[in-house]
């Protein structure tokens, strides 16, 4: 076996509540594949059966770890969750989650898992140094996710273990239902956590004493040393970095506020909770295994209403800006308030809060009313209403069970001119931030493999202005390529975003596994190879390119102020997409990978998938 990989690959069948190990293939394979996004979307495309939904038994649910996970590299804990995306409803799902969980998985003794079938009652697995069991979780049900990690830690009586679980959200069946860990990280993407959820899996637990081999150590620390620094210069999490990101959105007008009404409320918001964390708001960086620069962080309110209240909050703005600035809450306290909420719930707030804003909008024009709302007063800014509508969402209780089918559908059963105000790509979440002024950073999202995500580095999601059209879509099928093969390696994509080319990951990955005569166009083909295997399965169970186009009115409406105010990708985003096409090696009518894109990446046999 390769170093970087301990060589082993769990088969969880919950249905009959077999267990089983097999090897993980050979050097040939896992050149092609990597590890973490490539072997789970790998093992999704061959395993899932055509004609089913992502609820259903057979649907598979992979946790994959990389080769560079668990070992010295910065960053180096990353885990990828696959599935169907429940969000979509016929897409691949693919999330990530740092922390430990995924380090922690393979120092158990495992590379990943595969979850198959359907418990009859609510269980987690737990995983420690080689054994596994299937436990029985019904006193765990109904418990939010920082319950149930400190329940199953303390059920195990191991407070080292890692704890990945599902809240209400996920037990709900809630197409936004995220896995989380170490209540700071979160698989947020691809409705994983409604997939884990109908699966009736509470929880996985790991914990092992294990090593992750690896074939030549010193050159695989120095390459880690030169890389640390470089990371940590280039993203320098310290409280106030932390504080004055959050306050750089909202200047250059990408900090989602009011549903995408106000780019000046979503600036004021971002420069109050930096003003508030210099004052009242303690923070705490939370750092990942291997991490230099911890953008997660423990927030304790210090004065005012809220004072104690104690939020662990994730890396990243979209958690915040979902839970709390899209339905115009201001004030610091309650945004971490209700971050915390959507935590606890399970669920990510992107998806979730996109449906919040939108019902508060419909209120303010009179589309719903409180007899509508179970006598909520959904006016902006009101913390204790978005409070309230989201546990009912989350319950599928009286009008939460309108929004828990998600923005689109929920618009549409609204009604009127509902629709107009969704936010939503292909009826799901996105990494929100108010890209419409960021071209590349819009078809980066929508036309994403895995659902809506960063599936590339579009070069100007947050420069300080708006961007032009031309060279966007050549950039994010460029980026496309890199991104999804750093996704593969097992390292968070905010350390190679800050110091590692995909030459040093190259190196790293040599070092790691000994592997000889690794190059950076072959690294490059394994992004390339995941992106097709993404396009072959999504085609397969529905996508057309009207879904590559399902970009809500609202997106495409041009800001009304700030720096990108008067613009849109509008005028641009059918001919965007087709040029991608054209630059990803597929069919510009169809969408469809061309023959020879498949034979260049060993993929023929993938035509056999499409009529």
């Amino acid at each position: 076996m390769a170093g970087g990989y301990v060589g082993r690959l769990l088969r969880v069948d919950l249905s009959t509540g077999l267990v089983r190990e097999e090897a993980l293939p050979g050097e040939d394979v896992l050149r092609r594949y990597i590890g973490c996004a490539g072997l789970g979307v790998k093992i999704i495309s061959e395993e899932t059966p055509k004609d089913i939904g992502p609820l259903d038994a057979a649907n598979p649910l992979v946790f994959m770890t990389g080769p560079l996970t668990g070992t010295p590299v910065p960053g180096g804990n990353n885990c990828c969750v696959v599935t169907m995306n429940a969000e979509t409803g016929f897409t691949m799902g693919t999330a990530h989650t740092h922390g430990h969980f995924g380090p922690q998985l393979k120092y158990a003794g495992f590379d990943g898992i595969v979850v198959q079938g359907v418990s009859p009652k609510p269980v987690y697995l737990w995983l420690h140094d080689g054994r596994v069991e299937i436990r029985d979780a019904g006193k765990l049900w109904g418990k939010d996710t920082h319950e149930t990690e400190d329940a199953v830690k303390a059920e195990v009586g191991q407070p080292r273990a890692s704890v990945a679980c599902i809240g209400p959200a996920g037990e709900n069946m809630l197409g936004g239902a995220c896995v989380e860990n170490e209540k700071h990280h979160v698989a947020a993407a691809g409705g994983v956590g409604a997939v884990m959820g109908s699966k009736k899996l509470k929880a996985v637990a790991a914990y092992g004493r294990g090593a992750v081999p690896v074939a030549r150590p010193k050159e695989l620390l120095d390459i880690a040393a030169a890389w640390r620094p470089a990371a940590a210069a280039a993203r320098d999490n310290t409280p106030a970095r932390i504080t004055q990101r959050w306050a750089y959105f909202g200047d250059i007008g990408v900090l989602a506020a009011k549903n995408l009404l106000s780019p000046a409320l979503g600036k004021e918001i971002g420069r109050n909770y930096a003003a508030a964390c210099r004052s009242y708001i303690k923070i705490v960086p939370k750092p990942c295994l291997t991490c230099p620069i911890a953008c997660s962080y423990k927030a304790t309110v210090t004065a005012g209403p809220r004072q104690g209240f104690v939020a662990t909050m994730g890396g990243g703005g979209e958690n915040m800006e979902g839970s709390a600035a899209m339905v115009a809450v201001t004030e610091p306290a309650d945004i971490v308030w209700l971050t915390d909420l959507y935590d606890r719930m399970g669920m990510n707030a992107a998806s979730v809060g996109s449906a919040v804003a939108l019902a508060f909008e419909c209120y303010e024009r009179g589309l719903i009313t409180r007899e509508d709302t179970d006598g909520l007063e959904l006016r902006w800014g009101n913390a204790e209403a978005a409070a309230a509508l989201v546990k009912k969402v989350v319950a599928r209780e009286g009008f939460g069970r309108v929004l828990a089918q998600g923005t689109k559908k929920a618009a549409q059963a609204i009604g009127g001119d509902a629709p107009k105000y969704a936010v939503h790509m292909k009826g799901a979440g996105f990494n929100l931030h108010d890209w419409r002024g960021r071209y590349a950073k819009v078809l980066e999202q929508t036309v994403a493999g895995a659902g809506p995500r960063h599936e590339s580095m579009a070069p100007d999601g947050f420069s300080p202005t708006p961007s032009k059209i031309e060279g966007a879509a050549e950039a994010v099928a460029k980026t496309q390529r890199s991104k999804l093969f750093k996704d593969c390696v097992g390292v968070c994509m905010f350390m190679w975003a800050g110091g590692a080319s995909v030459a040093t990951e190259t190196r790293a990955l040599a070092a790691v596994t000994g592997w000889e005569s690794l190059t950076e166009d072959e690294m490059l083909a394994v992004g390339s190879r995941v992106a097709n295997m993404q396009r072959m399965f999504n085609m397969a169970h529905g996508l057309t390119i009207a879904d590559d186009l399902d970009i809500s009115p609202r997106m495409q409406e041009p800001p009304p102020e700030g720096p990108a105010k008067g613009h849109t990708i509008a005028p641009y985003l059918r001919d965007a997409v087709m040029e991608y096409y054209r630059h990803m090696g597929w069919d510009p009518d169809t969408g469809r990978p061309l023959p020879q894109t498949l034979a260049r990446l060993g993929l023929e046999g993938l035509a056999t998938q499409l009529p």
